[in-house]
């Protein structure tokens, strides 16, 4: 026989009652249903997390995208309005990843399967009455995917869809100034930036005895090159060991877990700001047809 257990707390039993439900899969059908036949459907912003599971060079895993986009949801969440209505679905771990396929371990899908996964998904998310999907990203390789699925599911399901990246969010200076310019520019995979992150949010998968500072072949090129190397005018074909052999860029060296705390808690205030905005732009912001005879 079990033993008995004491009733929850007055607290415990108004917070579970209260408490949003803030994930897709948590709902039951029957509750997706009444939130269709109240309009609470049409209201939602539903978001799909993307990350990757790539090589991040010797002294991180590959779970690093993945880790770092959940660190900064987890962060997010409680910023968000009670009365906030956002539904995060599952996270889709594996992306597109083929500029490190040459690196053990690197799992990625390949583009046609990216583009059909994510845009079947927000088809689904359209037959539940949801009528705003934000991408979430956590993968710099495929920002590029996300703006083609925004604007496939806008055109196929009507669908107000915006991509964002945690590391495109507007941060404060004070956040910024903690990693140099050359870093910002240069250090895009594993280096400082994405170090002090997994440090703050999972310092026992960083290996710091195998960091250093990867210096870019970009960096060499924006030295010779003015159109070439200007980081804007042109863009390389490229796969990771172009830019360093080992995997990595930037100087992971001097990562810490307080600059990693800082940035993480930054991008999760800036994501909580932009669910908020997202859910008062107004769907008439998607124009139902053309119209010639429009004013200015």
């Amino acid at each position: 026989m079990n033993a008995p257990t004491s009733p929850p707390s007055p607290s415990t039993t108004v917070s579970s009652v209260t408490a949003p439900v803030r994930f897709w899969a948590d709902l039951s059908a029957r509750e997706f249903a009444a939130r269709q036949a109240s309009g609470l459907a049409a209201q939602t912003i539903a978001v799909l997390p993307v990350a990757a599971i790539e090589q991040h060079g010797p002294h991180l895993p590959l779970s690093v995208d993945a880790t770092l986009l959940q660190g900064v949801i987890a962060a997010a969440l409680p910023l968000l309005p009670a009365d906030l209505p956002v539904l995060f679905l599952p996270p889709q771990n594996v992306g597109l990843s083929t500029e490190h396929s040459r690196f053990a371990g690197t799992l990625t899908l390949s583009p046609p399967t990216v583009l059909a996964l994510w845009t079947e998904i927000g088809h689904c998310v359209a037959r539940a009455g949801v009528k705003k999907l934000l991408l979430f990203n956590g993968h710099g390789g495929q920002v590029s995917v996300m703006d083609i699925v925004a604007r496939e599911l806008r055109a196929q399901c009507d669908l107000l869809v915006y991509g964002a990246s945690w590391f495109s969010l507007p941060l404060p200076d004070e956040v910024q100034g903690l990693f140099s310019a050359t870093e910002h520019r240069f250090g895009i995979h594993a280096g400082e930036i994405e170090t002090s992150m997994m440090l703050h949010l999972a310092p026992e998968r960083v290996a710091m005895h195998e960091a250093r500072d990867f210096h870019s072949s970009a960096q060499d090129r924006a030295a010779r090159y003015a159109i070439v190397g200007n980081g804007k005018s042109a863009k390389l074909g490229w796969q990771m060991q172009d830019y360093h052999r080992a995997g990595a860029v930037g100087n992971a060296a001097a990562a810490s877990a307080a600059k990693g705390r800082a940035l993480v808690e930054a991008a999760a205030q800036q994501l909580a700001l932009l669910l908020q905005e997202l859910h008062a732009l107004p769907l008439g912001t998607l124009a139902p047809g053309p119209d010639f005879g429009a004013g200015a």
